[in-house]
């Protein structure tokens, strides 16, 4: 709260502590889940061979911004390189896996919801 004049103003901000963030690990990645917003979800995802897995979703985008290391996604089984400070937008019904050392924020538009997401493949590798 800031205090202007003698009064009391609201500030209109979220907080989330990092020890309260949930933790996650799946098919290779280890997820960082944090609160939805603007019906948006955001993710912490951090892998050192990839998501072995292949799924799409039927609702969400998924926005994949690299911020450490290299791999390739593939999407609907072609090829995409990625390398750190890119953006990757992978729209609904986009068949999804990768390979490579990541660290990436994951946006999904609108939030991801488990009864959306379809998986394809169990295990690639």
């Amino acid at each position: 709260m800031n205090i202007k004049s003698g009064t009391i103003k609201a500030m209109k901000y979220t907080l989330t502590k990092g020890a309260d963030i949930p933790k996650k690990d799946k098919f290779g990645i280890h997820l960082s889940i944090l609160p939805n917003f603007d019906n948006c979800g955001i993710v912490v995802v951090e892998t050192e061979v990839g998501h072995n897995q292949e799924f799409y979703d039927k609702q969400s985008s998924f926005n994949y911004f690299i911020l450490e290391g290299s791999g390739t996604f593939f999407l609907d089984d072609e090829g995409v390189s990625v390398v750190n400070g890119d953006l990757l937008s992978v729209q609904p019904n986009v068949r999804i896996y990768y390979k490579g050392n990541l660290k990436m924020i994951l946006i999904t538009s609108p939030a991801w919801k488990p009864e959306n997401e379809v998986e394809t493949k169990p295990s690639i590798w």
